[in-house]
């Protein structure tokens, strides 16, 4: 048995492993919370940067010490409130050495500081590569048992009242799975919303604490989700609601469904949002619709 290209293949990954960083920028993956997901290039450039930018410098010393690294660069700060002053410096640095970007967890850029030194780079001719790794958006889409072969990912859900609702209103048509992140305390107020404005029946889930040891996954209807988390939920949360499959009806067959709805005692307001959540028309285009067939049957 010819063993020569497993040898081969050995051989090329430790060469990989020992190459020097690249001038320039690099964005690099970092563990969700098991350190085991820490690959071997992000280890390796954690060893050889000379400049390091990290969201928050105390979680990345502590990274550090957990993988059993002594960090020989530089290190600075780049969160949101100073990355935009930091470009500069990050620039300058990056011309004649390494400089890696990395955030508290998963891939710096995606809701994560990044963006403004990336953007800066490419405008300069910097060069700009990146060490993949955990994202908790993929990890989420694989686990949640959804369908997502297509999906659009929104970042963190809006925290007020009034901007989460019309977010959510701006997806009863998606036919895309959505992904997004949410905070503890608001998951259930969010949750409930949806449920409101999507349809109860309408598919989703909720990914906590992803790659640690209380990891959970918990797919339901919205309803039964929103439900659920009013018991309270902890850790950090990433959720997946299905797209929407409407059913293409006519206005005037809509204004029926609601019709029934109504004489069946449900309030109009209530019976056009739950008509709307599976139709292609909004509450207030079955509202209006519903009040004039009612005056046409009066006259």
């Amino acid at each position: 048995m010819n063993d020569q290209p497993e040898q081969l293949s050995a051989q090329n990954h430790n060469a990989n492993m020992q190459q020097q960083l690249p001038h320039g920028i690099i964005v690099a993956a970092t563990p969700l919370g098991n350190l085991a997901d820490a690959s071997p290039r992000l280890i390796s450039a954690l060893q050889q940067a000379e400049l390091i930018a990290a969201e928050d410098t105390r979680r990345l010393r502590n990274l550090a010490n957990a993988l059993g690294l002594e960090l020989r660069a530089k290190v600075v700060s780049n969160f949101d409130h100073n990355e935009a002053g930091r470009v500069s410096e990050l620039l300058r640095a990056a011309r004649n050495s390494s400089v890696l970007v990395v955030s508290d967890a998963g891939m710096p850029v995606v809701s994560d500081p990044g963006h403004n030194i990336v953007a800066a780079a490419h405008e300069a001719g910097v060069p700009v590569t990146a060490i993949p790794g955990p994202s908790a958006v993929p990890t989420a889409l694989a686990l949640c048992g959804l369908q997502v072969g297509k999906f659009i990912f929104d970042g963190f859900a809006p925290r007020k009242d009034g901007a989460r609702r019309s977010w959510l209103e701006s997806l009863r048509n998606e036919k895309r799975a959505v992904c997004f992140f949410e905070s503890p305390h608001r998951l259930a107020d969010t949750l409930h919303i949806a449920a409101e404005v999507l349809g109860e029946q309408r598919r989703g889930a909720v990914c906590r604490e992803l790659t640690k040891f209380y990891e959970e996954v918990k797919r339901a209807p919205l309803g039964e989700l929103a439900a659920w988390a009013e018991d309270g939920v902890k850790g950090e949360i990433t959720v997946v609601i299905e797209g929407g499959n409407q059913t293409h009806l006519t206005v005037e067959d809509a204004v029926g469904r609601v019709s029934e709805l109504v004489d069946a005692g449900m309030r109009l307001k209530a019976a056009c949002k739950q008509v709307g959540a599976w139709t292609a028309h909004s509450n207030r285009e079955l509202y209006d619709a519903f009040l004039r067939a009612r005056a046409k049957e009066e006259d």
